[in-house]
């Protein structure tokens, strides 16, 4: 079953061309990764999928239901959104910040407040050492805890992250990318990751999706990509970011 599925995609901004026939399956437990450079098309296929861009032509496909069948608002409380520095509310403690979209959702305060105890605890978080402390008083990989904790309060079938990790420091970012990996498999979330790192989409993703100026210009696994790269712009981009050639 497919959890996403965008169907040629076309997106212009003036004339620029940012998405030029784009397709994407995922399915119910993947994890795609998104990989290209800056340019390339990824955040806004990215944000194709919870209607923070509508595309010019081609059809969007969400949990089932055509994207402009879904109220925004509504789809947006309903699928998982983790970004670089966690975009987290400056004034709200890492508790409550936990626990945004479940009070958007409405639930009430001791049902919110434990379950944002839950998920930061899920993520590595001690709820008492941690909940009280602004963003300002934790660390980046805290700060990047916190906003996935946010993101899986309403345990979400569908988790879209762009460029999480790429504000960390090498070791924070390594240790952050293998245990959200651990976690993803164990709650079995669907996940459409950005990022412009090749070593972190073959570590994450179980397809990887290279887009070069909005088109996909390979897909395949990461065994495939690492090893049998398309000649041209997906070669040079191995061998550029793994040393080969």
């Amino acid at each position: 079953m497919s959890i996403v599925s965008l169907r040629a995609l076309h997106k212009r901004y003036g004339d620029s061309v940012i998405l030029d026939g784009f397709d994407l399956e995922v399915g119910a437990g993947q994890v795609v990764a998104l990989l290209g450079l800056s340019g390339a098309g990824k955040t806004t296929a990215l944000k194709t999928i919870n209607r923070l861009v509508e595309p010019d032509s081609g059809g969007v496909q969400v949990l089932g239901r055509e994207a402009r069948d879904w109220e925004p608002v509504a789809l947006r409380r309903r699928v998982g959104w983790v970004i670089q520095e966690a975009g987290l509310l400056p004034h709200m403690s890492a508790l409550d910040n936990a626990g945004l979209v479940l009070r958007l959702l409405g639930w009430p305060s001791a049902r919110r407040h434990a379950r944002a105890r839950e998920v930061l605890t899920l993520v590595g978080l001690s709820p008492d050492r941690h909940g009280a402390l602004l963003p300002s008083q934790l660390s980046g990989g805290e700060r990047q805890r916190v906003g996935l904790a946010r993101a899986l309060a309403c345990e979400p079938p569908l988790l879209l992250m762009d460029e999480p990790f790429g504000a960390l420091d090498p070791l924070t970012r390594r240790r952050l990318q293998d245990e959200f990996r651990a976690l993803q498999r164990r709650l079995g979330t669907s996940v459409v990751l950005v990022t412009h790192d090749l070593p972190e989409a073959l570590r994450l993703g179980d397809q990887v999706v290279v887009m070069d100026r909005g088109r996909v210009a390979q897909l395949g696994v990461p065994d495939e990509i690492r090893g049998a790269p398309s000649p041209g712009f997906v070669a040079e981009l191995v061998a550029a970011a793994l040393g080969h050639g």
